[in-house]
């Protein structure tokens, strides 16, 4: 039986970007033949508007990359050099995009960060740490988006939160779960990881859940020799960690505020309705975030057309703005993670040899 260190190594082979490409790809394609229509498509003027908001859409996927890395950097303790961090991060996203659910894109990370020689603990501590960050941002942000918008951040048009669709439930549920894992990883990280692993021990106890024993054990160990890690580091690495995660996402939020700009000229510029807009996303991401497919490889395709009709004036605008957006900041990460992986590992075995 394959180990986890193979099966992650499998999982970051330049070859896994054929399916998630497939997909996206196909469902792309079928929105363009279903509702591309020329006469739209010539009325777009390509004037300096449009470029100018795609280069600053371009300026902001960068900046996301950087902060990512930025954020490994902080969490490493400067274990690596920044550059190396901005290789690595490259690296942790294409894992995530294209990861089946058994391995997942922490799992990868842990591998990919512990050929690094770095300590277990401190690998561990890194990879929760970053789920914890990136939980506290939503769960904290969408209820005040929520606040300041009202339900129509969740779908065009509704008006109560009482008139939900099948996609509003996605998005309740969704976040819900999000909230609990956070809420877990939280306290198994700072609060009493013994606790933890006491508790999911305890679960593994009863029959139906049995079978997962030695993954709990693993689990509890993992959050124990995370949280002896980080004992004592409190905000002096948690707050710029934070920052460097709230920078990152607001980024990717924001750079498709911008590429909707670039091709709706009546789309107002005011703060309220960029915000509003802002919210949107942001839930759009949480349904996505669950999605069962690599990278939401095909139904981001389909949310974004649901999602943003009130945003779109047409359909033909929809589909090249889905178009461009899934370029910069998906499938950008298959092409060059498929192209900086093989280096890596020739720099990884490298390394093993001279130290074997």
């Amino acid at each position: 039986m394959e180990n986890k260190n193979e099966k992650a190594l499998k999982s970051i082979k330049g070859t896994k970007i054929i399916f998630p490409l497939f997909i996206g790809l196909a469902v792309l394609i079928y929105f363009l033949m279903r509702k591309f229509k020329w006469k739209e498509f010539q009325e777009i003027q390509w004037s300096e508007h449009v470029y100018l908001w795609v280069s600053l859409s371009l300026i902001l996927l960068i900046i996301r990359h950087l902060a990512y890395a930025a954020r490994l950097w902080i969490l490493s303790e400067k274990s690596f050099s920044y550059s190396k961090c901005i290789e690595l991060i490259f690296i942790w996203e294409f894992s995530s995009a294209v990861s089946p659910t058994s391995v997942g894109g922490s799992a990868v990370a842990l591998f990919v960060l512990s050929q690094e020689k770095l300590a277990a603990a401190r690998v561990t501590a890194i990879v929760l740490y970053t789920a914890v960050l990136d939980t506290i941002f939503f769960v904290t942000t969408l209820p005040l988006l929520l606040i300041c918008f009202g339900p129509k951040i969740i779908r065009p048009n509704l008006d109560s939160i009482y008139n939900l669709d099948s996609w509003g439930y996605s998005f309740i549920l969704a976040y819900v779960f999000m909230a609990i894992y956070g809420a877990i990883f939280f306290y198994g990280l700072f609060i009493k990881p013994e606790g933890l692993k006491s508790l999911v021990l305890w679960f593994t106890k009863f029959k139906m859940f049995s079978k997962w024993r030695t993954k709990g054990e693993k689990l509890g160990n993992d959050f124990v020799l995370a949280s002896k890690e980080m004992t004592g580091k409190g905000l002096k690495i948690g707050g710029p960690a934070f920052l460097s995660t709230a920078i990152a996402w607001s980024c990717r939020f924001i750079l498709l505020n911008c590429l909707i700009i670039a091709f709706e000229n009546s789309l107002s510029l005011d703060l309220w309705t960029q915000s509003a807009l802002y919210g949107r996303l942001e839930t759009m991401f949480v349904i996505m975030a669950f999605s069962p497919t690599p990278g939401s490889a095909g139904v981001a395709e389909i949310l974004f057309n649901g999602f943003l009709t009130d945003y779109l004036s047409n359909e033909t605008s929809s589909s090249l703005v889905a178009l461009i957006w899934r370029f910069f900041t998906y499938y950008s990460y298959l092409l060059l993670g498929a192209l900086i992986i093989p280096n890596w590992l020739r720099k990884v075995l490298k390394k093993k040899k001279i130290t074997s």
